[in-house]
């Protein structure tokens, strides 16, 4: 992923933060939102741009517009460098391919471990039962 042509392919735009912060929060625009169109990328090829349309889908807007925010900083350039950075993970996160799962079946000596260690517990809990001290009436013929 060539960072340099994202970075031009984003639009940025600095508007006022929300919150405290007293008089400088209200006369400074320094949250900045980024705007990224995922069709009109070069960056990606088009399986990658697929990809991305699936994995970041509750994410695009109706136009496959990502719309990113960053205000936590009092610098606009700051929270620039941020919300680009935060762009990238993003992207990255969203392109890896999950390994495919093996089936796998449990072994011989394993199935006999689980069976043993239920059988202890099954003792340890009878064990833990009053005797029955109540007179057997079965033998008596």
């Amino acid at each position: 992923m060539n960072k340099e042509i994202l970075q031009s392919e984003c639009e940025f735009k600095a508007v006022r933060s929300s919150g405290p912060g007293g008089q400088h929060v209200n006369k400074t625009s320094t949250k900045v939102m980024l705007h990224w169109d995922l069709e009109a990328s070069a960056v990606f090829t088009e399986e990658q741009k697929e990809r991305l349309g699936q994995r970041l889908a509750s994410k695009l807007t109706t136009e496959n517009q990502l719309v990113l925010s960053y205000d936590q900083s009092r610098s606009q350039h700051k929270n620039k460098e941020e919300v680009f950075k935060n762009l990238v993970q993003l992207l990255e996160k969203a392109l890896v391919i999950p390994k495919k799962r093996k089936k796998t079946r449990p072994t011989l000596a394993s199935k006999k471990r689980r069976l043993e260690s239920k059988k202890q517990n099954a003792q340890k809990k009878a064990n833990r039962k009053p005797p029955d001290l109540s007179p057997s009436f079965k033998n008596i013929s």
